[in-house]
C-alpha cells in the first residue's frame, strides 16, 4: 500500500479478506461465490486489529490486518462455499536440487531462504509443511537420487517415522542462466499427482506446489455446511476415557472444530462416554475431519445407526 489513508487500509483489507478466503476454503473458486463477492467490500468493518510495518526508505508500507475468525467462517458458510476446517494434515516434503555441484537436498540448513520461501508460500494456503530431519536415519532411508525419480515406495517408507501420509516431493535443475526446471509430486490417500513446473522460486514455483497440496486436500477434507445438515444432533461414544484430563481433552477437542457448535456430554459409564454433536455437516463428512485427529481410533463396531464410534488413544 503506497499511504496510510483510510481508503488505503479499505482496499488491503479487501486484499487480504479475499486471501483469508481462499485459505479458509481450500481453492480461489470460494471468490466467485456471490455471497463472498458481496461481502469483501465491507472487508473493513470485519477487522479486528492492524498494524503497519516498513514504509521507511526503500521498504514497502505494509499493513498487517487480523480478522474475526468466527465471522470470516460465517460469511462462507452463508455463501454456501464449502469451507476447509483448521484441523489440517502436515505435509513432509523432500526436494533435490541439481546445480553445477551436483544433486542435494534442499533443507533448512542448506538452502534457508529457500526453505523459508516454501514454508511461506504453504502458511499462505494454511497447509503445515515441515522438513525431514535429514539425520543418519533419513540418510539411511532415502537418497537423493531416490527422490529424483520420485520413488514412492522409498518416499512414504522414509515418511512413516514420521507419522505422515501426505508427502511433497521436488525435484529441480537449475540452469546457470538462472532458469529451473523441473517437477512436483504429491502422494496422499494412496494417489500421486504431478505437476511439471519451470518457473523460479520468485516466479511462482514454491506456490505452484502450495497450490497442488491445498486443493487436492480441500477436496478432501472440505465440506459445505448445511444449517440442518445435522438435525437432532450426531451420536458419537468414545471408549478408553479414564480421567478427568480425558474427558475435558475430548469436548474441548471437538468443540474446538468449526462444524461443531456444541459436544454435549449424554452419559458416562466406566470408560466409556456418550455425546450428541450439535453439528452442521452430516456424520459421514465429520468422520473425515474428526479422524484427523491420531488420538481419536475409529473404533471395530457395526455403524448401523449412521453414529460416530472412537477409542480414545493417547
Amino acid at each position: 500500500m503506497a499511504q496510510r489513508s483510510d481508503a488505503a487500509l479499505a482496499e488491503a483489507a479487501t486484499e487480504a479478506m479475499s486471501q483469508v478466503m481462499i485459505k479458509l476454503s481450500g481453492s480461489d473458486a470460494v471468490l466467485s461465490y456471490p455471497g463472498v463477492q458481496a461481502a469483501l467490500p465491507g472487508a473493513r468493518a470485519l477487522v479486528q486489529q492492524y498494524a503497519y510495518e516498513g514504509g521507511q526508505g526503500a521498504e514497502p508500507l505494509q499493513a498487517r490486518i487480523a480478522f474475526d475468525a468466527a465471522a470470516m467462517s460465517r460469511v462462507i458458510t452463508d455463501a454456501g462455499a464449502p469451507l476447509w476446517t483448521a484441523n489440517r494434515p502436515a505435509t513432509l516434503a523432500w526436494i533435490v536440487l541439481e546445480d553445477a555441484g551436483g544433486r542435494r537436498f534442499l533443507t533448512p540448513d542448506t538452502d534457508p531462504e529457500l526453505a523459508a520461501a516454501l514454508l511461506a508460500a504453504f502458511n499462505q494456503r494454511g497447509v503445515p509443511l515441515k522438513f525431514p530431519l535429514f539425520d543418519l536415519t533419513d540418510a539411511t532411508a532415502v537418497s537423493t537420487e531416490e527422490v529424483w525419480r520420485f520413488d514412492s515406495v522409498v518416499l512414504q517408507s522414509a515418511s512413516a517415522r514420521y507419522g505422515a501420509g501426505d508427502v511433497l516431493a521436488g525435484r529441480f535443475a537449475v540452469l546457470s542462466s538462472g532458469e529451473w526446471l523441473g517437477d512436483w509430486t504429491y502422494i496422499a490417500d494412496r494417489r500421486q499427482r504431478n505437476r511439471t513446473v519451470n518457473v523460479s522460486p520468485d516466479q511462482g514455483l514454491f506456490v505452484a506446489a502450495a497450490d497442488l497440496v491445498a486443493a487436492d486436500m480441500a477436496s478432501r477434507y472440505a465440506v459445505t455446511v448445511s444449517s440442518n445438515a445435522a438435525s437432532g444432533g450426531i451420536a458419537m461414544q468414545v471408549d478408553g476415557i479414564t480421567s478427568y484430563s480425558d474427558y475435558a481433552g475430548v469436548v474441548s477437542w471437538l468443540e474446538g472444530l468449526e462444524l461443531i457448535r456444541h459436544a454435549n456430554v449424554e452419559s458416562v459409564s466406566g470408560d466409556r462416554i456418550i455425546l450428541r454433536l450439535d453439528a452442521s455437516a452430516p456424520a459421514q463428512q465429520l468422520a473425515i475431519i474428526i479422524e484427523l485427529n491420531d488420538s481419536l481410533v475409529p473404533a471395530p463396531v457395526a455403524n448401523a445407526d449412521g453414529g460416530l464410534y472412537y477409542l480414545w488413544q493417547r
